[in-house]
């Protein structure tokens, strides 16, 4: 868990610790969920294809470790609050698949009851306060539900996450500047996918990591590899214990890579096949968190090669779901509307 992405041995130790403390059913049970999110994902894209999803949509996958790993570390009862690639999110956070895939299509018995779409899934039963089209856009926000959860005096926390064009936005400085005066308990996870959109991280910024920037806020912050749950995992423990004791907010930088287009209108004209085809091959999530379990003795091959199956069998069901559901009705179309 260092800039150079190389473990050291207490981080090694650390590992140890970790895989003994959440058990073989929890590991699988996080492999397992990065399969769903995959195949949410895929089956977006092609019901997309087919006409059956309307507006556009950012896919996360390859990002699928990062989101299984936050959610992992934080407590029923923390507050999330999300961005426009954020379908993983939802899903780890515990959002259901059929109501999340009835909400791409449109129908009422989704999260939003249609009306919501892929950048919008929030289900504020779970303290899922949702996703935001604007880049940065849910930054701020974090801001008043942490000085919320600081006026009640709970022992909860509010994660927001943001992409490294975000990191750029003033509203992300702002947002960090005023959380660490009022010593709120915020953790910032920046996704840093290497592309803000079509801009290539290294032509945007001047330092080598996101992570760079927290000190200048005096909060600590950290760059993990972001296709490592367990790297995550033990970040997102840290913050979220720092900021419990009342040590106010972290700044955690999340080095991943997504392997569609920003959105479904980007040719990715601005990266090569062969730089892809490195991230899928060699550094791929899934891949990588399988064979440490099977290596480790967790998962046998078999069981490892069956989650997939299980996954697509998951969202085969959700699609069912999803248009059985009815589509809601005009003359409702005001309700929920405030403004």
């Amino acid at each position: 868990m260092v800039a150079s992405g190389q473990l050291q041995p207490e981080v090694i130790q650390r590992y140890h610790e970790v895989i003994e403390s959440l058990g073989p059913e929890v590991l699988k049970q996080m492999l397992q969920d990065m399969h769903t999110i995959r195949a949410f994902e895929e089956r977006a894209e092609q019901l997309y294809s087919l006409g059956k999803v309307h507006g556009t949509m950012h896919l996360s996958i390859g990002q699928e470790a990062t989101a299984v790993g936050a959610s992992g570390a934080l407590r029923d009862g923390d507050y999330l609050l999300n961005h426009h690639r954020g379908h993983g999110h939802c899903l780890s956070w515990g959002s259901t698949p059929e109501r999340m895939m009835a909400e791409f299509l449109g129908r009422e018995a989704g999260y939003c009851r249609g009306r919501g779409g892929s950048m919008h899934i929030a289900d504020m039963e779970s303290n899922n306060l949702g996703a935001n089209g604007i880049v940065a856009g849910g930054v701020p926000l974090a801001v008043g539900v942490g000085l919320s959860i600081k006026m009640r005096k709970t022992d909860q926390v509010c994660i927001v996450i943001f992409g490294d064009g975000a990191s750029n936005e003033g509203a992300f400085h702002e947002s960090m500047n005023m959380a660490s005066i009022w010593n709120l308990p915020v953790i910032y996870l920046c996704e840093n996918n290497q592309y803000a959109m079509s801009m290539p991280f290294p032509k945007a910024f001047n330092i080598k990591h996101v992570s760079e920037r927290a000190p200048g806020y005096g909060i600590p912050g950290v760059t993990v590899d972001g296709n490592d749950p367990l790297d995550v995992y033990l970040a997102i423990s840290d913050a979220a214990a720092r900021a419990r004791r009342g040590e106010g907010p972290s700044l955690v930088e999340s080095v991943t890579y997504r392997y569609k287009g920003h959105s479904k209108s980007d040719r990715q004209a601005y990266r090569s096949r062969d730089e892809v085809a490195e991230w899928m091959e060699q550094r791929d999530p899934i891949k990588r968190f399988s064979s440490l379990l099977v290596a480790g003795g967790i998962l046998d091959q078999a069981g490892a090669d069956g989650m997939r199956e299980t996954a697509m069998g998951i969202i085969d069901r959700a699609v069912e779901f999803s248009e059985a559901s009815p589509m809601p009705d005009v003359s409702t179309i005001l309700e929920g509307v405030y403004a």
